[in-house]
């Protein structure tokens, strides 16, 4: 048995009060001896795809702002940390999934391929999406697979990734107040489909600030149940996950079956 610990959050991202909070999670991660945490949709800007049209020295302050955060992610360790960030990739902007460790450092896991372009998520007017290359990764004893966002809707790619064998999906979300059902009903079915557990961070807004980005990281097994979840009054959860029992569902019903 393969035993992998865990941690989701919430984490309000455009207030002075971001370093306290990322002080809180270090501390909660040390606390808890966590091997992985997923951090939420580009977390160490303010969310720039509020705005209907691309700005250059916006987008230029946001990929500053998380190649300064990159050099504090030492602070999770030993930890291996999930998370996405504004790049440049061949000329192209994208939003990038990436994989962060002590000893391999970073490593680029996947461009966010479905962009929303609608109010408050114009991401679409900010960069450019990938190529539909949903190929997994492997993070320590576990094979992982991102789905940002958006992605989560996505469900013939967690289908796939069920089937080359992924333990964990990754979704780190920015998502809105008014759809936090929705999106734990995405992610419990994604788990059924793919056989994995998923696991998901959200950015937070406090009240009244616009947009309202809503909070609720989860983990959800691979029968969709619910095995943890964050608040606003515990904005950090830690879990305990079974590879084996990912492992073990990609030979059950409804898997073997699609």
């Amino acid at each position: 048995m393969t035993v992998l610990r865990v941690t989701v959050c919430e984490l309000e991202c455009e207030t002075d009060a971001f370093d306290n909070e990322w002080s809180r999670l270090a501390a909660h991660v040390r606390e808890r001896s966590s091997q992985l945490v997923l951090l939420p949709e580009m977390p160490f800007a303010p969310w720039f795809a509020a705005a209907p049209h691309y700005d250059a020295s916006t987008w230029s302050r946001a990929v500053e702002a998380h190649d300064r955060w990159m050099d504090r992610l030492h602070e999770l360790a030993p930890a291996t940390v999930l998370g996405t960030r504004p790049v440049v990739r061949d000329g192209a902007r994208h939003n990038e999934g990436f994989a962060w460790d002590a000893e391999r450092r970073y490593r680029a896991a996947h461009l966010k391929s479905f962009l929303p372009n609608e109010e408050d998520f114009w991401e679409a007017a900010w960069y450019a999406p990938g190529k539909k290359e949903f190929e997994p990764c492997d993070v320590g004893p576990a094979r992982i697979g991102f789905q940002i966002c958006t992605e989560l809707w996505s469900m013939e790619h967690a289908r796939l990734y069920g089937k080359a064998g992924v333990h964990l999906i990754a979704c780190p979300r920015g998502t809105p107040h008014s759809s936090l059902d929705k999106w734990l009903a995405g992610g419990r079915t994604s788990g059924v489909v793919s056989g994995a557990f998923v696991l998901s961070s959200n950015r937070c807004h406090p009240a009244g600030a616009s947009p309202s980005l809503g909070g609720q990281g989860w983990v959800v097994g691979p029968e969709g149940e619910v095995l943890a979840r964050t608040s606003q009054q515990e904005p950090f959860a830690t879990v305990d996950l079974d590879l084996s029992i990912a492992e073990r569902a990609k030979t059950t019903y409804p898997r073997y079956a699609v």
